[in-house]
């Protein structure tokens, strides 16, 4: 499996398409200087329901969708339950989108969150079959003021060097949801925006542009 490989799959990753230089060690309980995309709490108090909910969620992924005797359908619908119970997927599919959810029709903006959800599901189902034991620790929690929780984590490689994993979480009724994932430094939302907008600008400016290819991509990953 590649480094990024396991984060793929219980990132749902954005696609991870780069990779930024590596953040500072840190030492347990603490979160590194400022190096990632999306500003956090420097200071705070822990979080250690939020560190709680990121290590269930990757203990549910492994144990769930890493058994190669329960059938691709199956593993796909679990996948699917997962994704939603561990992100918030329409609130990053609307940031993804940027600002043009804001001149996108309604029939626009409910076809891509359809699609953008069945392009992560398919496009990622069958990535758990590359697990290679690999784990993930909890390293630094921290609470934000406003209600967001920000979660610092390695994830631990048979072989080569941790790869450092933050993890910002919101809180809604039914509990924690994961918004973006930081992959050494990388927003892994911010990625999958600037690979949308290029889409939609070569498309002329044109959301069916990007509807038109994410049909496609969902139509090949399912067959």
């Amino acid at each position: 499996m590649t480094p990024r490989g396991i984060v793929t799959v219980l990132a749902v990753a954005f696609g991870l398409l780069t990779g930024g230089p590596a953040l500072p060690t840190a030492q347990a309980g603490e979160i590194p200087g400022p190096q990632i995309a999306q500003a956090r709490p420097t200071v705070g108090p822990p979080s250690p329901e939020a560190g709680d909910f990121i290590m269930a969620l990757a203990d549910k992924a492994i144990a769930g969708l890493t058994d190669f005797n329960v059938p691709l359908p199956e593993r796909t619908t679990r996948f699917r339950v997962l994704l939603n119970e561990g992100f918030d997927v329409q609130h990053i599919g609307r940031f993804v989108l940027g600002r043009f959810w804001r001149s996108a029709s309604e029939e626009e903006r409910a076809e891509y969150l359809r699609l953008f959800e069945d392009f992560i599901v398919h496009s990622y189902a069958t990535r758990f079959r590359e697990y290679a034991g690999e784990n993930l620790k909890v390293v630094g929690t921290r609470a934000a003021a406003d209600g967001e929780a920000y979660v610092l984590s390695d994830l631990l490689r048979p072989s080569g060097p941790p790869v450092r994993v933050e993890w910002r979480l919101r809180r809604d009724n039914s509990g924690f949801k994961i918004v973006d994932v930081l992959v050494e430094s990388v927003s892994m939302s911010i990625t999958q925006r600037d690979d949308f907008s290029a889409t939609i600008q070569r498309a002329g400016g044109r959301v069916e542009g990007l509807l038109t290819v994410l049909r496609d991509k969902v139509r090949t990953a399912s067959n």
